[in-house]
């Protein structure tokens, strides 16, 4: 396990030396965003976009919208941005009520844009708290019903490209693997991302267990379903049981096929022919004696996704925000105002993989 950690930590250092080659935070851009429908949507950076200066070919340039406003684009109020390819982004702008005609026929009604979001809907945990974040902050929440169906809508953002992520936490509170979206918004449309299966949580009682004892693995995932349960080995052993109608699964894994030193368990959820993918995998210890599991430990730097690792989703996270302004607090670690490789470096300090 020591020179898996190594490589862990070497395959890290390569990546930030990458970052240091390629300087640039058009590099890290997202270029394309997934559809869950199978299509893939291909969006373009124009060049010199994104500079914050304002060239020939770009109505406005990040914050800087040369001194325009909804007003001077024909509308009667709102609020001007600009979208990711430096044109103006007038979803938020009002316009004006229509005048009345001739002598007193009513007038028409104000002009309402259509809402630019995201809507999620999947199953989840029943009774599960669904948390949506969007580059790294949390930007929705809502709970799932008693068959573990959930929907949730994040809406009021301009068009461009996001990443957002999805995970839930069980009655124990534990908390799933983190499922994340690269997602191309379009103004004036909401994007529906449905089908979304989360993964089970999943626990074990003991961090170390005697050879030849039971270890109980165990989570919760969608009411009824049928939980593969993967335990790590020289070969890889499976095994099969059924979530009760809570979504509540337990699995007593007999440890007497297992060779002494660490393994990992990880689980799966089927149902009605969707399957989840796998959760996170835990660890545990085949020894000489019982020692009761405890609660994981809370990382506080770098985990910027919250699933209390610290590994490549959270160095994508960072790498979303290289050199951008104004990033979140939970991606600037040392409080300077801007992500680089000083950033990385804390990052690496507290690696989990």
């Amino acid at each position: 396990m020591r020179c898996n950690a190594i490589f862990t930590k070497t395959a890290f250092f390569r990546l930030i030396l990458g970052l240091a080659i390629f300087s640039s935070a058009s590099f890290f851009a997202p270029q394309f965003a997934f559809a869950v429908s199978g299509t893939v949507d291909i969006s373009g950076t124009v060049p010199g976009c994104g500079d914050g200066v304002i060239q020939s070919g770009e109505e406005c340039d990040g914050s800087n919208l040369n001194g325009k406003s909804c007003s001077t684009q024909g509308f009667s109020g709102g609020t001007l941005s600009c979208n990711s390819n430096c044109a103006f982004n007038t979803s938020q702008c009002t316009s004006a009520p229509s005048s009345g005609g001739g002598g007193g026929g009513g007038g028409g009604g104000g002009y309402t844009a259509p809402a630019t979001g995201v809507t999620f809907s999947g199953r989840a945990y029943p009774k599960s708290t669904i948390t949506v974040l969007k580059d790294a902050q949390i930007a929705a929440t809502t709970v799932a019903d008693a068959n573990a169906n959930f929907s949730v809508s994040v809406t009021g953002i301009s068009s461009g490209n996001y990443i957002f992520s999805v995970y839930s936490e069980d009655g124990k509170g534990i908390r799933s693997s983190l499922l994340t979206f690269p997602v191309s918004v379009t103004s004036g449309a909401t994007t529906n991302i449905g089908g979304v299966f989360i993964a089970p949580t999943i626990a074990v009682d003991k961090s170390e267990v005697k050879r030849g004892d039971n270890i109980a693995i165990f989570g919760q995932s969608v009411p009824s379903g049928e939980i593969t349960i993967a335990v790590s080995s020289e070969e890889e052993f499976f095994g099969k049981t059924a979530a009760d109608p809570n979504g509540a699964y337990l699995y007593n894994f007999d440890t007497t096929q297992l060779d002494m030193g660490q393994h990992f368990t990880k689980s799966k959820a089927a149902k009605e022919g969707a399957i989840s993918s796998f959760s996170k995998a835990i660890s545990f210890l085949v020894g000489t004696k019982n020692i009761a599991a405890e609660l994981s430990r809370v990382v506080t730097k770098g985990d910027m996704n919250n699933d209390r690792r610290v590994n490549l989703v959270d160095f994508s996270i960072a790498a979303y925000w290289y050199k951008r302004s104004s990033p979140p607090a939970s991606v600037d670690l040392n409080g300077d105002g801007k992500v680089d490789l000083i950033d990385f470096s804390i990052m690496a300090f507290y690696w989990t993989g």
